[in-house]
């Protein structure tokens, strides 16, 4: 198996400057190389910008609790990129399944870097 052929798994991202799981059992793994600027997420989240310098969106917050999910599980469903599968993917720590957009249906993370 070569390295581009590696499954990753969530818990393998942004995990070393993570808040406590109990404290913040979600966060948002964001492609930003694969965000072209539609401003969807912006639009339907408070935790989702327009950086106006790089055009492109980005998290207020990568980690959150029961508040920010279903806000944050909206964003990563209205994202367009990646023909409608989005750059959006919000994980629960607890578990490290995707819980949104989960195109494949599995819990498993759909990124594509």
């Amino acid at each position: 198996m070569s390295d581009s052929d590696e499954v990753l798994a969530a818990s393998d991202i942004g995990e070393s400057d993570a808040p406590p799981v109990e404290e913040k059992p979600y966060k948002v793994i964001f492609e930003a190389n694969r965000c072209f600027g539609a401003g969807k997420c912006a639009e339907v989240a408070d935790n989702w910008e327009m950086d106006l310098a790089s055009a492109t969106a980005k998290p207020k917050s990568y980690f959150f609790d029961e508040g920010g999910l279903e806000e944050n599980v909206r964003a990563a469903e209205v994202c367009p990129a990646k023909k409608g599968d989005g750059c959006i993917h919000v994980v629960d720590r607890r578990t490290d399944e995707e819980i949104a957009p989960d195109p494949h249906g599995d819990g498993t993370l759909s990124v594509d870097w």
